[in-house]
This record gives C-alpha cells, sequence and structure tokens, in this order.
C-alpha cells in the first residue's frame, strides 16, 4: 500500500491525498507536523531529503516527492491529466505557476497567521505576501471569469493544484470576494464529488 507522510492541514499534503482518492487508490497517512521540526528528524530525512512533506513511499520502495509531480504521477493515464501535448502542457502551466507564484504567497502568509500565529512578528513578510498573492488570484481571475476551469481540458489537476490553497485563502488574509470568477470556480471545484476539503480528516484520507 502506498504511504503518505503529510500533515493534515497542509494543502501540498491535501494535494496527494485528493488525487489518490478521486483515482481510488487507496494509502497509509503518517501525519507529520513540519512547525514542530518533524521534517528535520534523521528518521524523515531518511525519506526525503529535502526536509519537506509531503513524501510518498509506493508499494515497490520507491519514494516521491514535491506535491505537483505527484499529482502528476498519480493522475496519469486518468482524466485528471491530458496525454501529452498541449493540453497537457498548460496543465503543467499552472502547476508551475502554482509552486513559484501562488503557494509562497498564499500558503506562507497563511501559515504564519493561522497556524504559526506570529502575524506580529512577521508584518514585512506578509505585506509581500499579500502583494504576491494578491497578483497571483489575480491572474487567475482573469482565467476564470470567462472559463469554468483553468484549462480548456474540464477540471485537471491544475485545478487541483490550485484549489489546495486558494479555498483557505482567507486563513492567510485574503478576501476572496475581491476575485468572483476565482470564487465560483472554488464552488464549481468543491462540487466534483470526491472533493474534501481542508483539513484531512484522518478517516476520511485514503486509508
Amino acid at each position: 500500500m502506498i504511504t503518505v507522510y503529510g500533515s493534515s492541514v497542509s494543502g501540498n499534503c491535501w494535494k496527494v491525498a485528493q488525487i489518490l482518492r478521486l483515482t481510488g487508490r487507496a494509502c497509509r497517512w503518517v501525519e507529520v507536523d513540519s512547525n514542530k521540526g518533524e521534517t528535520r528528524t534523521a528518521e524523515f530525512l531518511a525519506i526525503n531529503p529535502v526536509g519537506k512533506i509531503p513524501a510518498a513511499r509506493l508499494d515497490d520502495g520507491s519514494v516521491l516527492i514535491e506535491s505537483d509531480a505527484m499529482l502528476a504521477h498519480f493522475a496519469e493515464g486518468t482524466r485528471w491529466l491530458p496525454p501529452p501535448g498541449l493540453p497537457r502542457t498548460r496543465v503543467f502551466e499552472w502547476l508551475f505557476f502554482e509552486q513559484y507564484s501562488h503557494e509562497p504567497s498564499i500558503a506562507v502568509a497563511r501559515n504564519i497567521i493561522s497556524h504559526l500565529r506570529t502575524a506580529d512578528q512577521h508584518r514585512e513578510r506578509l505585506e509581500q505576501c499579500r502583494v504576491g498573492g494578491e497578483r497571483a488570484l489575480g491572474v487567475m481571475e482573469q482565467r476564470l471569469a470567462k472559463h469554468d476551469f483553468l484549462t480548456d481540458a474540464g477540471p485537471t489537476i491544475a485545478d487541483l493544484a490550485l484549489f489546495a490553497y486558494t479555498h483557505v485563502a482567507d486563513e492567510g488574509g485574503f478576501d476572496l470576494a475581491r476575485w468572483p470568477g476565482v470564487s465560483a470556480w472554488l464552488r464549481r471545484v468543491a462540487d466534483i464529488p470526491g472533493i474534501v476539503k481542508l483539513p484531512l480528516q484522518h478517516e476520511e484520507a485514503p486509508a
């Protein structure tokens, strides 16, 4: 059975649990709290030398890291990832956007405000997150104001990747009412059968 090492409140870990659920794969969930240093232990670094969650150990012992790479791996051959060609490239464009332009601002702000609860100590960092996060949501709005999903292939792992932290962006101080196209898209994705919002409950995660 696939073993996933992750945190039940992490959007990056949510992606992995979600694609496994949607594609009917069972997994064993091992809770790891990076805010408590549990990703820096020798035991965890032996699994993922990068020292980050999520990580997944496959049946053959292979270990996968990086949430969006794991999305692509587990979505291969399913409706969640188009076959090679331009439609797949469009999906990857959004995956790279999510990790480079979206997650570093929205996820970081959420962690500082809602989990570390150290907003007063990180005002400058939060302002940087606000600027970057609003820019990223604006890019999404340009697309989603006129389209149902992020690519013309219908719901894909691009939507899962961006849904992960966008649907909890309010926990990072972002008022999603400012982006009505994004808000409508969040409702569409949430209505897809099998989608479960954060936080992940252990009894709801694939097991």
